[in-house]
């Protein structure tokens, strides 16, 4: 059975609203986590587009915004040159939440819906495995990206 959840977390020097504008503006969004752009419509039930070089692009759905605590986002973990819907079944959900610690804001990352994808046993595992390695590396990106933008 396919492990359904990824949770991460990570300490970001930065203060909540910096923090909020670097995960939910894609100028910022664009640059530390996709590597090619971004696009996003900060509303819930709005679009999202991330862009890589190397893996293309993938389209979300905005799914929660209250602001300077919580983002969620809905996106299809697996290259689809269709460019679905992101719906329960073709994608999972990733939600941010902020607080405030100390000079610092805590990043909490959670991925959910890997098992429930409608794809082989095989394609959930690899997608779980993926994204797994992916938020570490991404957060660090984040962490990194906070240290040399000031908003």
């Amino acid at each position: 059975m396919t492990a359904d959840k990824i949770e991460r977390d990570i300490l970001i020097n930065a203060a909540m609203a910096q923090v909020w504008a670097l995960i939910t503006q894609a100028e910022h969004l664009g640059t530390w986590f996709g590597d090619a752009g971004a696009e996003i419509d900060l509303r819930e039930g709005g679009e999202l587009e991330l862009r890589w070089e190397k893996h293309g692009t993938t389209r979300g759905r905005i799914e929660r915004v209250d602001e300077p605590t919580a983002f969620a986002f809905r996106w299809a973990p697996y290259k689809d040159p269709g460019g679905v819907e992101p719906v329960a079944g073709n994608s999972t959900l990733v939600e941010f939440t902020l607080v405030a610690e100390g000079d610092g804001t805590r990043v909490r990352v959670v991925e959910t819906g890997f098992a429930s994808l409608d794809t082989s046993s095989a394609q959930q595992a690899h997608n779980y495995e993926a994204n797994s390695k992916g938020w570490s590396l991404e957060l660090d990106e984040l962490a990194a990206y906070a240290t040399r933008v000031r908003i």
